[in-house]
């Protein structure tokens, strides 16, 4: 078996690249639909990876001497200066991850580590060569990975800690006092190993505070001597083996925990090497979040083709300085980055003068021949104007990737043609890997859409009446988007309830409402359930915040919206009118009475009435401990209510949000136009 990238087939039909597949026709949802580019994979091909130990050695096997992880080291920290990457080859790698597995193995089969029903593994970390490394050993050992947001709160690792029943946790020295600190909370714990060496005053400090907890902290160096003093090789897995329990950020107060076996994570790799082409020893540049699937399948990406991946330096104001020193091929981004960099290219180009005016020409010339032709490089501009865009990541850049939250087409052509370089949006979930849809390069026309179906998958829409999105629906079919493959979870573990829920019949309902159009490409378009993602990438569930905010003396009715292209909330407001009466009064300086329509029709309209309104909900929002991103940080204040009668209430009063939204999209939009308040606080 030899995994590479597979380019695109020459004289593709971007007409057509998703394909319905004969009798799969039922009432009530479309066919299924497949990648007509590639067509069904099929996973019992000698081809195809069954494990992650696949994936590591046809990574391994195009050459153990050719660079795997690299890091800058620190040379200075007063003032803080980085060094050059220097790098670990898959032979050196290899050597490691049988030293820690075999010290793992060994630990579980003493009984100094406990298992229930999984011999499970923390890591909490931010990106680094030993995250990647700890993982690797576990692929090899047959052991479940955990993998703890470096951001997670203490009620959420602590949640999670017991939840997968973890023994032993790898992480960095600024956590271990955190874990020491929630040992009578998470008693499963046995044994911390700090990723970095300890001074021997904080070691002798620590080791002492943990041996009194009943917990034994290690180095990362002296975990790997143990193993070396025991070592085995790796052990056999099978495709069902569980490999990973991927805690989901998700939309409940509680994350969940989704089970992804061996062959999940390597049919979903698998699926990211069709429809790519890079040189041998492509580099990724590694910043994006470990813990979150997105991250994780890129980088086994990377590895399955003997790809090199570079870590940044750990925070995001140095992330470009990176990005020149490592000159990646490979940038795997999220909207919230890509939207900054657009408008940081826009701000230094579109100027007064001469040179505002040949950038726009530039920019206006390749974006009318990427729309024709789908081609995004030219000769003359690239050369005179772009070049210098393209050096802000370090010039090499052959293909972006945006996922996690939507991204709008205008930027995304933008990006083609400033750099250069194949720019992919693509739509995943934890539950399949993070691997459902992706556009095709060199499509001219993808701008807006997450393109048709992965060759590993299908895909289908299911209606949905009750929000009137049915599969018979003209010109393009639309439902609830399910799909199902063998990069598809087996379940939420311990959580039988939601599993149920989620997976039906081999199918995932994810809860996203899709339209497939005629070339078969899909596009997002709704949620089934009220809970949509900020383009940061944080969930809201809008109805919680509404009623966070309905308890607040001044809503009479409360309408919150959020854009998934924007990075926060707006909120129609309903005023009582006894209680805005006299705010106005104070605030205008004038006596309004609650009864006097008009008078609070105008004062609704006042500025400094609607901050006052504003100001009112961002305390109810602090009591009742809505998160920062769940504050509405601009409103519209009005006296026209909602109403069954015009269709935005239900008859059992409950809103109506397609129709709330078309009732005040207008103002919604002015509002979005002024743009994120920049100081914090929240703005009309």
């Amino acid at each position: 078996m030899t995994i590479t990238y597979v380019p695109l087939p020459d004289n593709i039909d971007y007409g057509k690249q998703g394909v319905a597949a004969p009798g799969t026709e039922q009432p009530g949802q479309t066919p299924h639909y497949r990648n007509a580019i590639y067509g069904l994979l099929d996973p019992d091909a000698p081809t195809y990876p069954k494990t992650l130990q696949d994936i590591f050695n046809n990574g391994y096997a195009f050459n153990p001497d050719a660079n795997l992880l690299g890091h800058r080291p620190v040379l200075s920290k007063s003032p803080l200066k980085f060094g050059p990457y220097v790098w670990q080859t898959y032979r050196q790698v290899d050597t490691r991850r049988r030293r820690i597995g075999s010290a793992l193995h060994r630990l579980f089969s003493t009984g100094e580590l406990k298992a229930a029903d999984m011999e499970t593994v923390g890591i909490w970390s931010q990106n680094r060569p030993e995250w990647q490394l700890v993982e690797l050993a576990l692929h090899a050992y047959g052991k479940v990975g955990v993998s703890l947001y470096d951001t997670l709160g203490k009620e959420s690792v602590e949640y999670i800690i017991n939840h997968a029943e973890l023994s032993i946790i790898f992480t960095t020295p600024d956590h271990i006092a955190t874990l020491l600190k929630l040992a009578a909370s998470i008693p499963s714990v046995k044994v911390i190993v700090s990723f970095d060496p300890l001074g021997d005053d904080v070691k002798e400090l620590l080791f002492s505070w943990a041996a009194t907890l009943g917990i034994r902290i290690a180095q990362l160096n002296e975990i790997e001597k143990y193993g070396e003093e025991n070592l085995i090789a790796p052990l056999p897995v099978t495709p069902g083996q569980v490999a990973s329990l991927c805690y989901t950020s998700g939309t409940t107060n509680l994350p969940k925990g989704t089970i992804l076996t061996h062959m999940n994570l390597a049919s979903a790799t698998y699926a990211n090497t069709f429809g790519v082409s890079f040189p041998r020893g492509c580099c990724l540049m590694s910043y994006l979040p470990l813990a979150h699937i997105y991250e994780r399948i890129c980088e086994l990406t990377t590895i399955a083709v003997g790809g090199r991946i570079g870590y940044f330096t750990g925070d995001p104001l140095r992330l470009m300085d990176d990005a020149q020193v490592l000159k990646p091929h490979f940038f795997p981004s999220v909207p919230r980055v890509l939207n900054r960099v657009y408008q940081a290219a826009m701000s230094a180009g579109n100027v007064a003068g001469v040179k505002g005016a040949i950038f726009r020409t530039a920019l206006q010339t390749k974006l009318d021949q990427l729309h024709k032709t789908g081609v995004n490089t030219h000769v003359i501009w690239d050369a005179l104007v772009f070049r210098k865009i393209r050096a802000v990541l370090g010039g090499n850049i052959m293909l972006m990737v945006t996922g996690s939250a939507p991204i709008s087409g205008e930027v995304v052509d933008f990006l083609k043609v400033a750099f250069g370089c194949d720019v992919a949006e693509g739509y995943g979930m934890t539950e399949n890997c993070g691997v459902c849809t992706r556009t095709t390069p060199g499509d001219p026309t993808s701008g807006g859409t997450i393109g048709p179906s992965q060759p590993i998958l299908e895909i289908k829409l299911v209606d949905i009446p009750a929000m009137n999105y049915l599969s018979t629906d003209k010109p393009n079919p639309r439902g609830e988007l399910c799909v199902r493959g063998p990069n598809c979870f087996v379940g939420y573990y311990k959580d039988e309830k939601n599993t149920q829920e989620t997976l039906r019949n081999g199918w995932i309902y994810t809860g996203d409402v899709a339209e497939i159009d005629s070339s078969g490409r899909f596009k997002i378009i709704d949620r089934v359930k009220n809970i949509m993602k900020l383009s940061q990438g944080e969930y809201v569930a809008l109805e919680k915040v509404e009623n966070a905010y309905a308890a607040s003396p001044i809503v009479q009715q409360i309408y919150v919206h959020g854009d998934s292209l924007q990075p926060y909330l707006l909120a129609v407001v309903v005023p009582d009118p006894v209680v805005l009466a006299p705010l106005a009064s104070t605030v205008l300086g004038k006596k309004v009475e609650p009864g006097d329509i008009p008078a609070l029709v105008d004062a609704a309209k006042n500025p400094r009435v609607v901050q006052e309104v504003l100001n009112l909900l961002s305390i109810e929002a602090r009591r009742t401990g809505l998160l920062g991103f769940e504050f509405v940080k601009r409103i519209h204040v009005t006296m026209d209510p909602f109403t069954i009668e015009e269709n935005t209430l239900t008859p059992t009063l409950k809103l109506r949000r397609k129709d709330a939204y078309a009732k005040f999209k207008q103002e919604l939009n002015a509002l979005y136009a002024l743009g994120e308040p920049t100081n914090g606080s929240s703005k009309l």
